[in-house]
């Protein structure tokens, strides 16, 4: 599966680059990659858990700084279903920057998922600006069929989010992490100004980059309940 998308992913920026594509593109393909191979680990996202998210945020390869305690800044996307249940939309672009990891020693790059479960949490994504935990209330998600169990009770956060630094997933907390709307990625990827709002809204079409990260939710999740 790692070969079949590591091909994948080098056709698209190799045609990214030969026509002249943004590394938004890149940015979109390397969130597909980063999901796909999340959900096909042994201890992955629960589908009865991703079924019931709205939006799903990826942050493929967020970079961490300092030792225990250290900053963290990256750039990654949310997709959205169109009513709640029906296929996943169009992307928007998203930056992510924060304060400390806390206990987070070892791995430089992590990649993070963050499940958007209820409107309520889809209308603090459609801010210019918000924070983790004072805007949205966040939790640890669930992992494998042993947390599927625990579902019920963490339902209560808007915002699930998972981590994942080499191939296991690790405790990050992202209470403090403040979301931003990448304006200027969305203006590239839409070749207009065009705001997250509209986009997640439905109100216009996923461009051709996109295709690997929709395919890959559609994948795990074509439907929502």
């Amino acid at each position: 599966m790692k070969n079949t998308w590591l091909a994948v992913l080098l056709i698209v920026l190799g045609v990214a680059s030969a026509f002249g594509a943004s590394k938004e593109d890149e940015r979109l393909a390397e969130a597909g990659k980063a999901f796909d191979e999340i959900m096909s680990g042994k201890d992955n996202i629960p589908k009865s858990v991703l079924d019931k998210a709205d939006c799903v945020v990826v942050i493929p390869g967020m970079k961490k700084g300092g030792f225990v305690v250290g900053g963290r800044y990256g750039k990654g996307m949310v997709s959205c279903r169109g009513d709640g249940k029906s296929g996943w939309g169009a992307p928007a672009m998203l930056e992510i920057g924060g304060g400390s990891f806390g206990l987070q020693i070892g791995a430089s790059a992590v990649d993070v998922v963050m499940l958007v479960m209820d409107r309520k949490g889809m209308d603090s994504l459609l801010k210019s600006k918000f924070t983790l935990g004072g805007d949205a209330s966040v939790a640890a998600g669930p992992v494998g069929r042993a947390g599927s169990a625990d579902t019920d009770a963490l339902m209560t956060a808007k915002i699930l989010s998972y981590s994942r630094s080499k191939g296991v997933f690790a405790g990050l907390e992202l209470q403090g992490s403040t979301l931003n709307q990448d304006n200027g990625a969305n203006k590239v990827l839409y070749s207009k100004e065009i705001d997250a709002k509209e986009i997640l809204a439905g109100q216009v079409k996923s461009p051709t980059g996109a295709k690997p990260v929709i395919d890959v939710l559609t994948k795990y999740s074509p439907q929502g309940k």
